[in-house]
Parts: C-alpha cells; sequence; structure tokens
C-alpha cells in the first residue's frame, strides 16, 4: 500500500495515482435525461437498424403487448418496459439485430369508460352523441396519453421506434383487425350464440376473464323450498323405512327439496333443480318450531344426508325438532317434478305456474349446501351447457335481466328492480333485487332460511363493480370446430393448433408458464368476440333478416363486400362503419340492402391486442421477415390476456401460434409482501423513485429481483439497491483512473503476464461464458450478480486491493503494463456487459474514455479469447488463495489485537506442507498477494502455537514483523529503504524515480 504523504520528503506527485473525472456521486436524475437527449440526437436506435442491415444480422423480435392509453405508469408498468429493455438491448449486443416496436392499446373499455366519467360529471347523456363524435373523443383521449405514456416509458431508458410504435387505433391496424375479423367469418368459425356470459350491469357490455378481477363480496344467501307434484307418470316405489313399514313414493308428494344460493335474483329465472346420481338422500320432518322460524310443524324436506343437519341448523332448528324418516333413492327422484315457490303466488299471472325439471347432474356436490342445486340455465355455464346437450335450451332460457342489471319491466313483483345500483353507496353496490326476492320468498312460504356470507367474487378491473352472468346473444368464435384455412399442420381446430403450438412451438420462460396456459387452452369454452360498446373496431358482418343463427345464409360471406370493407377502413378508420350509407355503401349492388342487417357490435378488446402481430410484426418493414415474434414478455395474468388471445387469434388466422417464445414475470408488491393500493397508500410511482434515486436504480431494482415471483419495493429495499450500486460504481472508478493514461501499444500478451493477471483473464473468458448464456436465458439476476460478485470479490477485495501498490508505485514496469493490460480487458467488457442493465451509467463510464461520438449501445461485447482459459491455473490459485486466507486471517489477529496497524508491519514465516510448498515458490510473489512487506516460507510442520484454520490442512502461521525501515513513497518496510540513490525509500521505488 503506498503513502499519501511522508514526513519528509513528499514523493507524492510521483506516484501513479488514479485520474479521472468520473464522479463518485452519480447524479442520476439530473444527468440521465442529457443521456437521453444525447441518445435522441445520434439516432441511436436508427443507427443500430442499419448497422444489422450492413451486416445482415439475425433478426430478433420482441413484439411489445399493449398498454392502455388511460393513465400515468405504475410501477408494474416500468417492471415489464425495463425487462423487456435489457431483452433487445442484450440481444443486440450479442450480435443479434434486436428491434422493439412499442405498442398501445387505444381502444374498449379502458378509454370509453373514462370520455363517459367525463359526461356523467356534466350532466350529458353518452347515447344523445353522434357515435363518430363520441369515438373522436375517445381518439384524442387515447392519443394525450400516448405522448404521455410515451415520454414516461423513455425517461426510463427504453430504447425502441418511439417515433413510430404501434397503435391499435391507426387507421390500418384498424383495418388488419377487421381482415383478421373476417378470415373468422370466411372459414366459418364464427357463429352467432346465446349463452351465459360474463356481464357489466355497470358498463352494460360482455367481459373477458382477462377482464374480471376477484375481491371479497358480501352476499346473500338462501334455502329456497321447492314442492314436490304429484304425477301420473311417477312409478309407486315399496320403500322400508327405519321402523320397517313398508311405505309409497307418494309420501314424497307435498314434500320440498331445498336449494342454497348467493344469488337471489337468479330465482325467478329458475327452470329446473338437479340432484347428485350417487348421493345419499333423507326424507326429513319437522317435529317441532321455534319461535321466527320458516318452517312448520309437519313440514317435510328432501335433503342430502351429509349437509341435513347443517340446513336446519340454518333454520334455528335444534337438534330434537327434526327427525329423518326414511332413504330417499336416487331412482325415487328420477321420477319427481317441481314446483317454483312462486308458482300460483296471486299477481304472478302464471309466470312460474309450468312445473320445473328435475333431474341428475354431475356438477351437484354435497360439500355445501342441500345436495340440491337450483338451475337458472340463462345464468349459469354448467345449467347451460346441461340443457344444451339434451337438447332443451328453448324450454328453460329466460330474458329477464336487462343490460343494466334490471328485471324486465313486465316481471311481476319484480319488473324494474335492479340487481346492482347504478352507482356505489359508499363501496356497496348491492341494489333493490335481491331484496325483493326474499321477500317476495318469505311472503309465499318458499323460503326456509337466509343469512350472508363473504367470498370471492369477479368484479370488473375497470369499474371495481360485481358482474353477474347473463345470457345474452353473442358472436363466438369456435374453438373446437375445424378452420376450413387449409393450415392444418398442427391441427384442424383452434384448440388443437393451440396445444401443439404450447408444446411443440414455444419456448416458456419459466415453464411453469407452459402448464398454466395449456390447462386454460385445454378447458376454455369458445371465445366470445362481441362487446355491447362503441369504441373499438366493429365486427364487421352482416345478417340476413329473418334467417336463423343456424341457417348457412344467415351471416353474408362476400370477398367483394369484404374488400369494400377494408378498403374504406384504411382510408378513414373504423369509423367509416358508423357513417351515414354504410350498410348500402358496403353491399353495393351486389345485395339487396333490406334483407340485410349491419351488425353493431364491437370487436373484443383482446381480438384487437391479439392480432397486433398481424400488423406489426407482418406488414410493418422492420417488424418480423417471418410475421413472428421471438419473444412476448407480460405479467403472469397475460396467461388468461394476451398469451391467451394471441394464441387463439393466430391459430385461427394462420395456424399456429404468433411467438416463438414467452417470458413471464410476477406482480409488484410492497416491502410487506401486500399488494399495491392507493386508498392503502403503499403504491411506488416509477417518476418519484426516478427523481430521488434515478432510473437506473430503478433498473438495476428489476435485474436484482427474481422476476419469476412477485417483486417487493419500497424505500429500504431501493435504499439496498442504491448501495450495491455504489460499490459497482467505485469499482469501475478505480478502473477508469487507474486507465486514464494508459498505452495500449504498451500492451502485454497473456503469456508474458505474471500468473495474477492470467488468472484475472481467467475468470473474465469465464465470467463471459456466464453472462452470454445468462442473458439468452433471459436470466438478469443471474448475470447481475455473477458480474457484481466478480467486480466486489475478486476485483475489489483481491485484485485491486493487491495490484494497487503496483499500479501506483512501479515505474514503467512489464507487471504494471500488465495489470493495466488487464485493466483494459476488464473495462470493455464490464462495461458493456452491464450496459443492458444500467444503460445510462454505462454510457457515462463508455464516455470517460471514448470520447463523445459514440456510444455503449452502438457496439456489442466484445469476444473473449478462449485461449484466456486456464483450469489448471485456476485451480492452483483455489490453493494458494486459501493459504492466504489462513496468512490473512493471521494479521487480522494481530490488528484487532492492536499489534499492527497496518498488514505492510508484518513480515509472517508461512509453514506449508510439502505438496504446498510445491505451489507457492516465489515469497516476494507470496507476498504481493498477502499485501505485506516480507514473507518467509517454510516447507514443514507448523510449530505449536502457529496460527492454523480447520479447514485448510497444511498450513501455519508465526506471526513477525517486518525488519528495516519504512519507505516514503510505497511504505513498505524492508531492510534496503535508505540505501539509494534517492531518500527514504526501497529499490524498487529508487528505480521508479530514476
Amino acid at each position: 500500500m503506498c503513502a499519501d504523504k511522508t514526513d519528509t520528503i513528499d514523493y507524492k506527485h510521483t506516484l501513479n495515482l488514479p485520474k479521472t473525472e468520473f464522479p463518485m456521486r452519480a447524479g442520476l436524475p439530473k444527468r440521465e435525461p442529457e443521456w437521453l437527449a444525447r441518445w435522441a440526437d445520434m439516432d441511436v436506435y436508427g443507427q443500430l437498424r442499419d448497422k444489422a442491415k450492413a451486416e445482415t444480422r439475425q433478426p430478433f423480435t420482441l413484439h411489445d403487448g399493449p398498454p392502455y392509453a388511460n393513465g400515468h405508469l405504475h410501477i408494474g408498468h416500468a417492471l415489464n418496459k425495463i425487462l423487456k429493455d435489457m431483452v433487445v438491448r442484450s440481444q443486440q449486443m450479442m450480435g443479434r439485430d434486436a428491434r422493439y416496436i412499442p405498442g398501445w392499446d387505444c381502444h374498449g373499455l379502458p378509454i370509453e369508460w373514462k370520455i363517459e366519467e367525463k359526461y356523467r360529471e356534466k350532466g350529458l347523456d353518452k347515447d344523445a352523441v353522434d357515435v363518430v363524435e363520441f369515438r373522436q373523443e375517445c381518439r384524442d383521449f387515447a392519443a394525450g396519453w400516448v405522448d404521455i405514456q410515451r415520454e414516461e416509458f423513455k425517461r426510463l431508458g427504453i430504447t425502441g421506434n418511439w417515433a413510430d410504435p404501434y397503435l391499435t387505433m391507426n387507421f390500418h391496424a384498424e383495418r388488419v383487425i377487421a381482415e383478421e375479423f373476417q378470415k373468422f367469418l370466411m372459414t366459418g368459425t364464427l357463429y352467432q350464440g346465446s349463452k351465459p356470459v360474463m356481464w357489466s350491469p355497470t358498463e352494460e357490455t360482455a367481459l373477458a376473464e382477462a377482464e374480471v378481477e376477484y375481491h371479497d363480496k358480501h352476499s346473500f344467501t338462501i334455502w329456497v323450498k321447492f314442492r314436490v307434484l304429484e304425477s301420473v307418470d311417477t312409478p309407486v316405489v315399496d320403500s322400508e323405512d327405519a321402523t320397517g313399514a313398508v311405505q309409497a313414493v307418494s309420501d314424497l308428494a307435498g314434500a320440498k327439496v331445498v336449494i342454497w344460493t348467493t344469488t337471489p335474483w337468479t330465482i325467478p329465472s329458475n327452470k329446473a333443480v338437479v340432484y347428485g346420481a350417487d348421493y345419499s338422500y333423507g326424507l326429513y320432518e319437522v317435529t317441532a318450531t321455534p319461535d321466527e322460524c320458516w318452517a312448520d310443524v309437519g313440514e317435510r324436506f328432501l335433503l342430502a344426508d351429509k349437509l341435513a343437519a347443517d340446513v336446519f341448523a340454518k333454520a334455528r332448528l335444534e337438534d330434537d325438532q327434526w327427525t329423518r324418516v326414511r332413504d330417499v333413492p336416487s331412482d325415487e327422484l328420477a321420477g319427481l317434478s317441481l314446483q317454483h315457490p312462486l308458482a300460483g303466488a296471486e299477481g304472478a299471472n302464471g309466470e312460474w305456474d309450468d312445473p320445473r325439471d328435475f333431474r341428475a347432474a354431475d356438477f351437484v356436490t354435497d360439500e355445501e349446501g342441500t345436495g340440491f342445486v337450483h338451475c337458472a340455465p340463462s345464468h349459469g355455464m354448467e345449467e347451460f351447457e346441461l340443457y344444451r346437450d339434451l337438447g332443451m335450451l328453448a324450454d328453460v332460457i329466460t330474458y329477464n335481466v336487462m343490460d343494466d342489471g334490471s328485471f324486465r319491466e313486465d316481471l311481476p313483483f319484480f319488473g324494474g328492480k335492479r340487481i346492482l345500483r347504478a352507482k356505489a353507496k359508499k363501496g356497496d353496490w348491492e341494489g333493490d333485487a335481491n331484496g325483493a326476492v326474499m321477500s317476495k320468498l318469505a311472503e309465499v312460504g318458499g323460503l326456509l332460511a337466509r343469512g350472508k356470507i363473504k367470498h370471492s367474487y369477479p368484479h370488473s378491473w375497470r369499474s371495481k363493480a360485481p358482474i353477474i352472468y347473463r345470457n345474452t346473444p353473442q358472436w363466438f368464435a369456435a374453438v373446437d370446430k375445424a378452420v376450413g384455412d387449409g393450415q392444418d399442420t398442427y391441427g384442424t381446430t383452434i384448440r388443437e393448433r393451440a396445444l401443439r403450438s404450447i408444446d411443440e412451438l414455444v419456448t416458456w420462460t419459466p415453464q411453469k408458464g407452459r402448464n398454466r396456459l395449456y390447462s386454460m387452452i385445454e378447458a376454455r369454452p369458445d371465445w366470445v368476440l362481441s362487446r355491447q360498446r362503441a369504441w373499438g373496431v366493429p365486427l364487421t358482418c352482416f345478417t340476413k333478416k329473418g334467417a336463423a343463427p343456424t341457417d348457412a345464409d344467415y351471416l353474408l360471406r362476400d370477398e367483394a363486400v369484404n374488400a369494400r370493407v377494408l378498403e374504406a377502413f384504411e382510408a378513414e378508420g373504423a369509423d367509416a362503419w358508423y357513417k351515414d350509407g354504410a350498410k348500402a355503401r358496403f353491399l353495393g349492388n351486389d345485395h339487396d340492402h333490406d334483407a340485410y342487417d349491419q351488425v353493431m357490435d364491437i370487436l373484443d378488446v383482446w381480438f384487437d391486442s391479439g392480432s397486433t402481430h398481424a400488423f406489426t410484426l407482418r406488414d410493418r418493414t422492420d417488424g418480423s421477415e417471418d410475421g413472428l415474434a421471438d419473444l412476448y414478455l407480460e405479467g403472469t395474468d397475460q396467461h388468461r390476456g394476451w398469451f391467451h388471445s394471441s394464441m387463439l387469434q393466430g391459430c385461427g388466422t394462420m395456424g399456429r401460434a404468433p411467438y416463438r417464445g414467452v417470458l413471464t414475470h410476477g406482480f409488484t408488491l410492497d416491502e410487506k409482501g401486500m399488494k399495491m393500493s392507493k386508498s392503502v397508500g403503499n403504491t411506488v410511482a416509477p417518476e418519484k423513485v426516478v427523481q430521488q434515486y434515478g432510473a437506473d436504480i430503478l433498473r438495476l431494482w428489476v435485474a436484482q429481483a427474481d422476476y419469476t415471483v412477485d417483486l417487493r419495493i419500497g424505500d429500504e429495499i431501493l435504499k439496498g439497491v442504491a448501495d450495491s450500486y455504489r460499490r459497482l460504481r467505485n469499482t469501475v472508478r478505480f478502473m477508469l483512473g487507474s486507465l486514464a493514461d494508459f498505452d495500449a501499444s504498451k500492451a502485454v500478451a497473456r503469456d508474458d503476464m505474471p500468473e495474477l493477471e492470467q488468472l484475472i483473464l481467467h475468470k473474465l473468458a469465464v465470467l463471459d461464458g456466464v453472462v452470454r448464456e445468462g442473458y439468452a436465458r433471459y436470466d438478469f439476476q443471474g448475470v447481475f450478480r455473477a458480474i457484481f460478485d466478480f467486480a466486489t470479490l475478486d476485483l475489489s477485495s483481491f485484485y485491486f486491493d493487491i495490484r494497487k501498490d503496483a499500479l501506483y508505485c512501479d515505474g514503467d514496469t512489464d507487471r504494471q503494463r500488465a495489470a493495466l493490460t488487464v485493466l483494459d480487458a476488464l473495462y470493455a467488457r464490464l462495461t458493456t456487459w452491464l450496459a443492458p442493465i444500467l444503460t445510462f451509467t454505462m454510457e457515462e463510464v463508455w464516455l470517460e474514455r471514448n470520447g463523445p461520438d459514440t456510444s455503449v449501445h452502438l457496439v456489442d461485447f466484445p469476444d473473449t479469447p478462449s485461449a484466456w482459459r486456464d483450469d489448471a491455473l485456476a485451480a492452483r490459485s483455489e490453493t494458494v488463495r486459501a493459504v492466504r486466507r489462513v496468512v490473512t486471517g493471521a494479521l487480522e489477529e494481530q490488528r484487532t489485537a492492536k499489534v499492527i496497524g497496518s498488514s505492510l508491519e508484518a513480515a509472517p514465516t508461512v509453514y506449508l506442507s510439502p505438496d504446498l510448498a510445491a505451489v507457492i515458490t516465489d515469497a516476494d510473489t507470496f507476498a504481493d498477494l498477502c499485501i505485506t512487506s516480507q514473507i518467509t516460507i517454510v516447507e514443514g510442520d507448523a510449530p505449536e502455537g502457529a496460527f492454523t484454520l480447520a479447514d485448510t490442512a497444511g498450513v501455519g502461521v508465526v506471526f513477525g514483523t517486518s525488519d528495516g525501515e519504512k519507505c516514503e513513497r510505497c511504505w513498505k518496510i524492508l531492510p534496503d529503504v535508505g540505501t539509494h540513490s534517492h531518500a527514504g525509500v526501497c529499490g524498487r521505488c529508487d528505480s521508479a524515480l530514476d
């Protein structure tokens, strides 16, 4: 270690001390915008594209999953875009043509809802506004937020074609979305059906699974009586009761089948009750009743035996107030029919008088409820599918619930009642429909019990309001019908193609993403394509008046009509569909305009985003040569969102998935692992992190974390990240300072270097493989950890610590030249390897040595010679470092005891076993490694009392102090100090001064 000053002669000016303008304090919040402006002026992204074209590089395309253009960025956006940027930058620097076209989703409810909120605040009626005018407001709103979000993304250091992003509302994009829809129309996978779909009464539209989130909700729960009817078709079956008496099945007539539901509002739409064929059922009789009970003495109930006691407890009946009469086998149940509890009620006008169907179903459970399930097939998918498969849908479908979640006006007792309020009141969305139904059931004696439960319930992720299942006519893409397009390499149906794509064509990071999407695709129903809104791409099709949806000519399939639509969309956008005279314009003279209806529903926004590959990767010159993406990268929720819809859309239009790889990351949580919420106040805004720490700290947070699980962030976590950044910055600063006067013409060949330098080059060669393999696997945490450990442990705490003496105090020696040569190799690699992560800082480091006319982001990772790798040397070095640990341990013991202050005061004797002595042969070199002035090596057993470490056999250290005087230039204590021409220095320093 060298001195900063001496007592007599100041030799400081003779030392080769580090010289650099690179500051210890980064000042990232202030300086990062300057680099952003510089990159923009240089058009770094454009230069990379030109370079790739000139070098005919292999393309790599990360297709951007489009965020909604409707608000400022949150920390999840930052995580997502930074991961994408690390992928793009690292692929580029590994020799690919890494293209990135940012995109935005501009249609659908997220935008439309904001415009409607503005209307509601002004007391305006959306329906009174011209639809084209309304759509223009949506377009302007989205365009404004695109500009805001673009600047927020750029501030994070995200590279890409920001000047020409893709927008789903661009005219060409709207034309292609319509064109992709027309492929479903023309190949026969499109159909109109009526089935229960997730419906938002608040937004008055169907929702996709990806538009739904689950929150706890308090729901009414009721136990309802359905009376068993006598029927001439019911056989009389004898059976024995508990007393051995023979009874006929007719004793069930008048008994009540009890159902349980958490949706009282569906009772008016009940058409059936189902039971489990394999469960044990019994006939139960009430023998006594307490006050405030909805059961009567002598009243009989049919219940699953496993659940009977719980049901009676809910009805406030004690165990001695009811008795089990007998078994009721399932073959007896099969002969029954039931009466709706509202049948015959005064004022019901016969609405519920028809007998209710009663049969077995495999979705019944005896784990909760009563063992019987009430069926309203208009509001439940399992019930719908049961009666669809029985061919009985016409008998059981109802249309009692309107778009806004209110009962139809002419429904007896309940007309106009709403399932949900139009607007939440103190967070409560409960309307008056449930209360009205329960009151009427109690009035007519149809209620046995009621209560409330708290359970997870689906809500719209936009309005945050609960949703319902509602049967409405919708447009579907059939996932199990053969697609008539001839692209059958991976199957004939959308589902077959998707499942084979998942297994044969896509690489999943992490692999568990495959399992999640596979199970979803395997079990999913047909894709609901239609939405009942105004802002989006319409379903560009026509239906024949008077024809049924099942008729072959119901849908107009005419290529000429399609072409006219697409031509108009390309020139005017999808607004052309809504302009006056649109139907006549598109049907032309080929068809009778009065014979067809124009469909006015819009496409599910997931169809829009699922189609983005077509107008981005396929159609753009900077897209992908084969129209496929090398990678889709989004959060885990996109297995049911963008990954899912893109898979379905691609398999429906081009026979396979539009991507070759999928990477999924977790969600962002606060420091305690809690979900972020504005109401809780635990959100972390990217803008604030950037203002306080700089974007590189946010990028480093992403790199240090395991993105495959949920990521935590907060002040303390960011402080830890900033500390890691400072340690790395100091390492880089030392390299820059030491290399200030490096003359590349004096570089030393690897074979002429000391073993210590050869060892560092070996480690660089090994690290080169780790870095490249890690980046190729998108393992940014592994890459950064490997570089950070190397920089802080192998360099700062070992190599730099050892070589400071030679770098500062040697003259122009081979050893100093070798060290500088290694530092130059370290600089070239660490700076570029870290550039995809610390985008701004590594640019600063690069400019410090390379001048203002270049950028680290214009270069590739340098090639690392394979000859640098020397496993035998590495093995020897591990032995030497093990011995060194014993020596430094012995010195630390003396330092703690205040015997010495600096290791240079020590001259230990090191006793080595013969095999270790054969490795460590040069005492002076080993003294440099141990940062001591002198060392004596003795082959043989250490004397008693020598310092040893249990994990390092064959080494003992006897402490001793250095002989001689302290060199006033390098601070080593050596016998020859003071015997040379320059006063107070050792021989090495005397030569350096000469």
